[in-house]
């Protein structure tokens, strides 16, 4: 009886701590995949005062977030065949050290055109930690499994974007704009210290032996293929219109409306808490629904609340919170389109996550940069631009589900 109850004892200790350091790998995997929410968000409020310290226009710092973009997604193109090569945590360190030495600059610069340069060298070494993150928890799960384990550490890390701009607002008030970079600064170095106890999930027998500039030639072969396109295609529109949403809001919130930049967080906290409820919606009913069915969903969704945008600001109906409103809709989506459509095109190829994640990953954020460098391209002093791009990208992102329903067929 005492052989049984310590055999008992022993496997719920074991059981235990396995859960314990199953929420510690989460944690650290949340706050990797946040960096690219924390490196652009943290900073939304001052926008408007950056602007007049350097001497810039909105169309001008919104190229701050198209830079950050540009380096983001061309850089995953790198940090994924690498991570395939030489696993996963030696590429992240690598990554933060940038992140940090681009926050320190970007603290530092005296002229917009060296702010946007730091901001690219922030964005390549921040989306290190994203895209191999993402193909860390293809390491670990697989199927249902790993849309539901995605939608729980977007779960998480959504609470990044949600304080983010929060906080930067009330260090805008009493340090200024630098002092939101040198919070970055630190928030590399406290990661790079966290990553110690991150374990490898890439084995040596799992690596890729190919040459970097062979497995480069892989990314035209994967282009070839529909479904891929399919999935990669209606998240990238999702992320057009998000990021035309992250450039034009602070610009149609603080300076059209005229809303306090300590308040402008709240807003856009708003949206975020959409997309954490939404995230855990798909993270339960992923495996009754299935992940295409839910990205449908949430695509069909994002269109309906952008037309609704679209209309609200033409027409000027419902003042501020006639754009708050179907935003809040419109962002809430992300929650059934990012992991649904991450997942199913790493669903046929789980012997090159790092490089589809890179290579999906690349897909979106460079479709961000269009929509934010429309925003600021087409900027008036109103948000109709934005509300117009939002609008277009997500009727665009319709066409792309086709490409995935075909293949299937076939």
């Amino acid at each position: 009886m005492l052989t049984l109850r310590t055999k008992i004892h022993d496997e719920t200790t074991t059981s235990h701590q396995k859960n314990m350091r199953q929420w510690h790998i989460l944690a650290i995997l949340s706050i990797l995949m946040g960096f690219a929410s924390i490196s652009t968000d943290f900073y939304l409020p001052a926008m408007p005062e950056m602007a007049k310290s350097l001497s810039a226009n909105a169309g001008q710092v919104a190229l701050t977030v198209s830079g950050y973009l540009a380096g983001f997604s061309l850089g995953q193109l790198f940090w994924g065949p690498v991570g395939d090569r030489y696993g996963r945590r030696l590429p992240i360190a690598i990554g933060i050290v940038m992140f940090t030495c681009g926050s320190a600059g970007c603290a530092l610069s005296a002229t917009i055109t060296t702010m946007i340069i730091w901001r690219v060298v922030q964005a390549v070494g921040a989306c290190a930690s994203v895209v191999l993150a993402r193909a860390m928890v293809r390491d670990l799960y697989h199927g249902a499994r790993a849309t539901q384990m995605l939608s729980t550490l977007m779960t998480i890390m959504a609470i990044a974007p949600l304080i983010a701009p929060f906080m930067g607002g009330q260090i805008l008030k009493y340090g200024g704009w630098r002092s939101i970079f040198w919070t970055l600064v630190i928030v590399g170095i406290l990661t790079s210290l966290a990553l110690f106890s991150l374990p490898e999930t890439l084995s040596p027998k799992q690596r890729h032996t190919d040459r970097i500039s062979n497995i480069f030639l892989r990314y035209g072969a994967l282009l070839r293929q529909p479904r891929l396109l399919g999935y990669a295609g209606s998240g990238g529109c999702f992320y057009a219109g998000m990021f035309a949403y992250i450039s034009g809001s602070p610009f149609a919130y603080i300076t059209y409306h005229h809303v306090p930049e300590t308040r402008y967080g709240l807003l856009f906290g708003v949206s975020i808490i959409g997309i954490m409820l939404t995230n855990l919606i798909n993270a339960r009913l992923v495996h009754r629904l299935g992940s295409d069915r839910l990205l449908k969903t949430g695509c069909i969704g994002a269109m309906l609340a952008a037309m609704t945008l679209m209309v609200m600001s033409w027409t000027g109906w419902g003042g501020l919170w006639g754009l708050v409103l179907p935003l809040f809709l419109y962002i809430s989506m992300a929650g059934f389109i990012i992991a649904n459509s991450l997942v199913g095109a790493l669903h046929d190829h789980p012997e090159q996550a790092g490089t589809v994640s890179a290579l999906v990953g690349a897909l979106h954020y460079g479709s961000g940069i269009a929509g934010s460098a429309l925003v600021g391209f087409f900027a008036d002093g109103t948000p109709n631009p934005m509300s117009c791009i939002i609008a277009t990208t997500s009727f665009i992102g319709l066409f792309f589900l086709l490409l995935i329903r075909s293949v299937k067929s076939t």
